[in-house]
């Protein structure tokens, strides 16, 4: 069981896990409220907040994060401007990367956000070239690849990760495997219907890579194995394999992310029952911000009115933020070849 984290810190971690949600719900507000203002299909992070957050607050400016097509929120927990990154999700001039990314590709170099692959796997070997630069220079910077368990299926997953082993790079393979049944994240590993291999978590050990599973709804666990990983990236050490188990949110499970059960309600920490039924049972098993929140509340280190408080301050700021994308210019059409090449 992971050490509990002092209240303060706790708090903080509870608040960028609702900043992270309330985003995401923002975009899918963007697409279902608005006509054609998102064109073209959209992933979201809801569901996952507690692996995103707790592994990206670890990490310090100059780390390097590669992610994948649900890179949104973890742009966000890396530090990025709220608005900027709902600006570049649906093109327009005031965006990370000036509209010319949108939401497939958000990032931002400043804060150590390379380059976001939607590509399944695409980040991986980007990541491992990040870390080898790393350990030539000696910067003691450590690398994180958030990729999902699909990626697992492509073969830069296999070529990437052998020559992590084969030249000792200080990288984190951060495997998101949302595809656990509520109630089943502890164990050994999952299997997959896609894989031979008994357990996900086997492949990477037949490589000789040091293996960990977690899970990725339990903030603490996370940031526990986060901060010994990648304290021992800084040292040189790596690399690490990290299978965090999550269960799909219900809204992933049609063609386009959809709020079936309307947007997050707070109260739901406390009164789980009184969810839509569509989201009931993955409200009380598998929402880590309710899991979180629920833990805070038992700890004594929360009470619902700071909850409350705390969501609303949240809201707030992403409404602020929905406010400026939308009144963010297009970019120049005159200006389209700009930026085309570094």
């Amino acid at each position: 069981m992971a050490v509990p984290v002092p209240a303060e810190s706790a708090l903080s971690l509870l608040q960028l896990m609702l900043r992270m949600r309330r985003l995401e719900e923002e975009v899918i507000h963007f697409q279902r409220d608005h006509q054609g203002l998102i064109r073209g299909h959209v992933h979201v992070y809801i569901g996952q907040e507690a692996a995103g957050a707790a592994g990206c607050s670890v990490l310090r400016k100059e780390d390097r994060l590669f992610t994948t097509h649900r890179n949104h929120a973890h742009v966000l927990a890396k530090g990025g401007d709220a608005g900027r990154i709902l600006a570049e999700i649906i093109g327009r001039a005031d965006g990370l990367c000036k509209g010319r990314a949108g939401t497939f590709h958000v990032a931002d170099p400043a804060l150590g956000i390379l380059h976001t692959s939607a590509i399944v796997g695409g980040c991986l070997p980007l990541a491992a070239g990040a870390a080898y630069a790393a350990k030539l220079q000696g910067s003691g910077q450590a690398t994180v690849a958030f990729f999902g368990d699909g990626a697992m299926e492509e073969g830069v997953f296999y070529e990437t990760l052998n020559i992590a082993q084969l030249w000792q790079l200080p990288m984190i393979f951060y495997m998101e495997n949302n595809a656990v049944l509520p109630g089943e994240r502890s164990g050994r590993g999952s299997p997959s219907s896609e894989h031979s291999a008994e357990a996900l978590s086997d492949i990477p050990q037949a490589f000789g890579v040091l293996t960990q599973h977690v899970d990725g709804t339990d903030a603490e666990a996370v940031l526990e194995l986060m901060q010994d990983l990648v304290a021992r990236s800084r040292r040189g050490e790596g690399p690490f394999f990290v299978e965090s188990r999550t269960s799909r949110w219900p809204g992933n499970y049609g063609s386009v992310p959809s709020l079936v059960g309307g947007d997050t309600d707070i109260s739901w920490a406390w009164d789980w029952q009184s969810a839509p039924e569509v989201v009931r049972r993955w409200e009380e098993l598998s929402d880590p911000i309710m899991l979180y929140a629920r833990k805070l509340l038992d700890r004594g280190a929360l009470t619902i009115d700071r909850l409350v408080e705390l969501d609303g301050s949240v809201r707030e700021e992403m409404g602020h933020a929905a406010e400026f994308a939308l009144n963010s210019p297009l970019p120049d059409a005159a200006g389209a070849l700009e930026y085309a090449y570094a």
